[in-house]
């Protein structure tokens, strides 16, 4: 079985307080990726950017200081037509998730997301510090990263 990671495919990330119109434009082609897996049945894992309303009194929040994927709130939700019925849902309150060894894979994981030059070059290097027998490949058509847009912040 084969594992999809789909990281912080979120609104806020796509067309709220930290979307381009790049990111909208990737999200089309990263819901025929999951079509793919669900048809095959394989594993598909989504993360989420998460935070709180004192976000901006955080350590990441005094260095990023747009509001952003607060819990609960429209942007922070995957966006529409991405979920899957039987899909895992991992909040995380870091750039990467620090649990992906209590987790179980059996064969190949596959990354696709937003946020690439942070969270899914973090998340890439938690999963193959932690299971480096593991194959991790990242589907470079299916990523974006925002650094260039958040340094204009």
């Amino acid at each position: 079985m084969k594992t999809l990671i789909i990281v912080d495919m979120q609104n806020d990330f796509i067309d709220g307080a930290l979307g381009t119109p790049e990111a909208q434009a990737i999200v089309p082609n990263v819901k025929k990726k999951i079509q793919e897996y669900d048809a095959r049945e394989d594993a598909i894992i989504f993360t989420r950017d998460t935070h709180f309303e004192n976000y901006l009194e955080t350590n990441e929040g005094k260095n990023l200081p747009v509001k952003h994927c607060v819990m609960d709130t429209n942007g922070w939700e995957i966006a529409d037509g991405l979920e899957v019925p039987y899909g895992r849902y991992i909040n995380k309150p870091t750039f990467g998730w620090l649990g992906w060894k209590s987790l179980d894979f059996d064969d190949d994981i596959e990354i696709v997301g937003l946020c690439t030059d942070i969270c899914v070059v973090s998340n890439a290097l938690l999963l193959k510090a932690n299971m480096p027998e593991v194959k991790i490949s990242v589907d470079s058509a299916l990523i974006l990263g925002e650094m260039p847009r958040l340094a204009m912040v």
